[in-house]
């Protein structure tokens, strides 16, 4: 997955540079976050704009790495601020629960999360977006511990 990034970020800068004028990003988003944190994941994502600069976020999705499987649900806060074109950078702060199965333990979890990242909206309902999310997690049978999450999201715009 991380060699993958490289690619994926060059292209979707390469494709950004050619398209695009006035920032125009709609009231609600909807797709996928793909992301590794030690494993492969995968989340429904969901986004809804309360003002101009100021968004909600939610993302129901599962994690699968070496050890431990997940299943969490997330809520973000995030305040989007325009770059130039069609790009926004944002940054965030939210929680979410969720649970986890994997080294002899079972369980639910509690999470406190950040989010920054960078977006491009086409002139198509189309939005990409890199972020980093950094999550420390809490539980009482199984360690506490922070993982730092980066993922590439498709969103349709509507």
């Amino acid at each position: 997955m991380k060699k993958l990034i490289i690619p994926v970020l060059t292209l979707f800068i390469a494709f950004s540079c050619f398209l695009g004028n006035a920032q125009d990003v709609s009231k609600n988003a909807l797709g996928l976050r793909i992301g590794d944190n030690g494993g492969f994941g995968a989340e429904v994502s969901y986004q809804r704009y309360l003002k101009s600069n100021n968004r909600l976020e939610f993302d129901l999705g599962w994690r699968d790495s070496n050890d431990v499987d997940a299943f969490k649900l997330i809520g973000l806060y995030q305040w989007v601020m325009p770059i130039e074109n069609r790009f926004n950078w944002f940054v965030g702060a939210g929680a979410g629960i969720g649970a986890f199965d994997g080294n002899g333990y079972d369980g639910t979890f509690g999470v406190i999360a950040g989010d920054i990242g960078i977006e491009y909206s086409f002139e198509i309902p189309l939005m990409l977006s890199l972020d980093f999310r950094p999550e420390l997690g809490f539980n009482d049978k199984y360690s506490d511990d922070l993982d730092l999450d980066i993922a590439l999201g498709i969103r349709y715009q509507f």
